[in-house]
């Protein structure tokens, strides 16, 4: 059977960047979890959504824009200008807006290949970012 061509990242939706995207931060998140913690499941899964809720990635994405480039910005703002039917019940529409951008953005890097750009950003926003901090 033969494979599909291989669509270039650059013309896929917004929408489908960030659904890339959320799965990114998501493993790199759990992974990260693992690694240094010794808990159950279900307090491993409470820990993780702490770093990706559409708040917690909307303080994330504040915290790294001064670091994107020209082209990550652009990529950014193209997913938070994104139109979704739905809006998270825990976060205002900004904050949902932004962390489709956010999650845009990390889909557009893995998809181009940039994975020490995307775990640059995640060492970043891990070292400094405080999901306890409301």
């Amino acid at each position: 059977m033969n494979e599909p061509e291989k669509i270039d990242p650059r013309e896929l939706s917004p929408l489908a960047l960030a659904f890339v995207g959320d799965s990114v931060l998501e493993l790199l998140v759990r992974q990260r979890l693992v690694e240094h913690h010794r808990l159950s499941a279900g307090k491993l899964n409470a820990e993780k959504v702490k770093y990706v809720s559409a708040r917690a990635q909307f303080r994330e994405e504040q915290l790294l824009e001064p670091l994107f480039t020209e082209d990550e910005l652009a990529v950014f703002k193209r997913g938070r200008n994104a139109s979704k039917a739905s809006v998270a019940k825990h976060a205002s529409p900004e904050e949902y807006r932004a962390s489709t951008g956010f999650e845009c953005l990390l889909g557009w890097l893995y998809l181009n290949g940039q994975l020490s750009r995307v775990q640059e950003l995640f060492e970043t926003l891990w070292q400094s970012f405080d999901p306890n901090e409301k």
